[in-house]
Order: C-alpha cells, then structure tokens, then sequence
C-alpha cells in the first residue's frame, strides 16, 4: 500500500487476491516434503477471496489507521492483473487461516 498511498488516500485496484499466511505455507510445504510424494505441481492458496481494495480497507482498519481506500485501476503493480490470474485453481490445497484471523480481528 506505500506505493498507492500519500497521507490522507491509498490507492488500489480491485484486483482480485486469495492471500495465504506464511505460516500456513509452511505446513502444507513441510506435510509434502515429509511425505515424500508430489508428482505435479501443488497449487496453495489462502481460503478466502478478495479485491485488493478490500483487503487494503481490512488491513487499514486493524492498524487503526482512518484513511480512506480508493479504488483506481491504475494504482500500482496488481492494476495490470485482469480476472481471476491470481486466484487458485478448483484442485488447489485451501490454507486453513483467514485474512481476519491473521490480522489478529
């Protein structure tokens, strides 16, 4: 958000996102190398689904910081990601941890 803010506006697309915690990578990467087993790519992702403008007003919020989120869909690098590219697929492994969850709300 540094990139598409100033002190009073951030500025960010409605791209749509699934975030993931870190930690939660960790397990789902450590449950398959102590399996052994992965015979094709494993595609992970976060439960839950949404526009980068959201997450920025969520993410705002729990830092208590009252600026307003303003879509533009010129703002920043994830302004040029149309559709759904950056979400997980129907076979993807879903993390168990939500964005709220994460952010400790």
């Amino acid at each position: 958000m540094s990139w598409t803010s100033d002190e009073t506006t951030v500025r960010l697309p409605a791209t749509l996102l699934q975030p993931i915690a870190a930690d939660d990578v960790v397990r789902i990467v450590a449950g398959v190398a102590a399996t052994g087993v992965l015979e094709d790519i494993l595609e992970i992702a976060g439960p839950e689904v949404f526009p980068l403008d959201q997450l920025g007003r969520m993410t705002l919020a729990a830092r208590g910081d009252e600026r307003p989120v303003v879509v533009d869909p010129s703002a920043g690098l994830y302004s040029y990601v149309r559709g759904t590219a950056l979400l997980a697929g129907d076979d993807a492994v879903l993390a168990e941890t939500t964005y709220r969850q994460w952010l400790g709300v």
